[in-house]
């Protein structure tokens, strides 16, 4: 791993990735997004067309004259599908083609129908009933917000989506440590789910980096006369410091709430993300600057434990929890000791992107 700070490593990475995997579009993935994600962005601070155009390129070939989506099944109600969303809002104010519009109507016309908990949290997916992951906070709010600023206005939409960010918290909070923890069953049927509270376990490191994600992109987005908006800002405010408190050499563990027990580990995606929304929060003004530079601080430890470089001199990204889930398959019963024997990998698209979207909100907060 790197053991001197890398200028540019958002481009560096980005050039990467993209001589590694070439154009994503095999199949309708969020990963795929969060990658998208950090090429807009690189676009937005260099100007370069080549992020641009990689994701037009991707998704021109998915995305139907009617603005149908190869891969994409709206029955699923899987908020995870919601995730791309984002980019297609993107191109059409870019290129201004209406299938790109009509692409983003689709996604957003799930939400319509999606199946809610009682007190109107959104399912996470049709097969998952009555649950709540943090996951699906990113993958839905940000897009939900997006398509309502670019197409609205929408304010029944913001309410919602406001609503939802502060319902998962709710519901996945654990007082005794502070932390979300990674889903809610509604129902108390899931072998994950405490029967009292209807909690998972453990605080998983990249769920909380979802929805610490989730949280500063959709304060960008909500106007700050939305209902739920201060109450979106502080449980932001105090996550952030929470999680500052609790780093081991500047980054972020796998299973955040579990430090110091054999077999944890630090890893990369979840402390991407969770970089990428302090520095952000501190950039906009919504965390002090002291924030900002200890934010900074955890990007240099991020490209110390997470950044390698091959003998062929091509950069990547390392120690990345390949997946992790609740229920849906057999081990998934949220506990320390199945977070921790998921497959630790290299070059993940998730863990990419995040380190993109992270690199590129660091590269402009050392221009303030």
């Amino acid at each position: 791993m790197l053991t001197e700070y890398l200028p540019h490593s958002a481009e560096i990475i980005a050039d990467c990735m993209m001589a590694r995997h070439g154009l994503l579009n095999k199949k309708w993935s969020y990963d795929y997004g969060v990658v998208w994600r950090g090429m807009e962005m690189l676009y937005a601070l260099t100007g370069n067309r080549t992020y641009l155009d990689y994701i037009h390129d991707a998704l021109d070939g998915m995305v139907a004259a009617d603005g149908s989506i190869a891969g994409y099944s709206r029955e699923a109600c899987n908020l995870d599908y919601l995730n791309n969303g984002r980019q297609l809002v993107f191109l059409y104010q870019q290129t201004g083609e209406e299938k790109y519009k009509k692409a983003a109507a689709l996604l957003r016309a799930q939400l319509d129908a999606q199946p809610r908990t009682s007190d109107g949290g959104f399912w996470h997916k049709q097969i998952y009933p009555g649950q709540m992951w943090l996951d699906g906070q990113h993958m839905a709010i940000p897009f939900y917000l997006q398509y309502a600023a670019a197409f609205g206005p929408d304010e029944a939409a913001q309410r919602d989506a406001a609503k939802q960010l502060i319902l998962a918290y709710r519901h996945t909070l654990n007082p005794e440590t502070g932390l979300p923890c990674h889903g809610w069953d509604e129902m108390r049927q899931q072998i994950w789910a405490d029967p009292a509270t209807g909690r998972s376990a453990h605080a998983w490191g990249r769920a909380v980096g979802w929805y610490m994600v989730a949280l500063a992109d959709s304060l960008e987005l909500l106007p700050e006369d939305t209902d739920g908006y201060a109450e979106i800002l502080h449980i932001f405010r105090t996550l952030s410091q929470k999680l500052l408190s609790i780093r081991e050499d500047g980054v972020w563990l796998q299973v955040l709430d579990c430090p110091g027990r054999t077999g944890n580990y630090p890893e990369s995606s979840a402390s991407c993300l969770i970089c990428y929304a302090l520095l952000k929060g501190a950039r906009l003004g919504w965390l002090p600057k002291e924030t900002g530079v200890e934010a900074q601080s955890s990007f240099e430890a991020i490209q110390r434990h997470f950044i390698g470089r091959m003998k062929s001199g091509e950069y990547f990204v390392g120690k990345c929890c390949q997946g992790a889930g609740l229920g849906g398959s057999t081990g998934r019963d949220g506990s320390f000791d199945y977070y921790i024997s998921e497959n630790v990998i290299s070059h993940d698209l998730k863990a990419t992107g995040a380190f993109i979207q992270a690199a590129c909100e660091e590269q402009v907060y050392r221009t303030l």
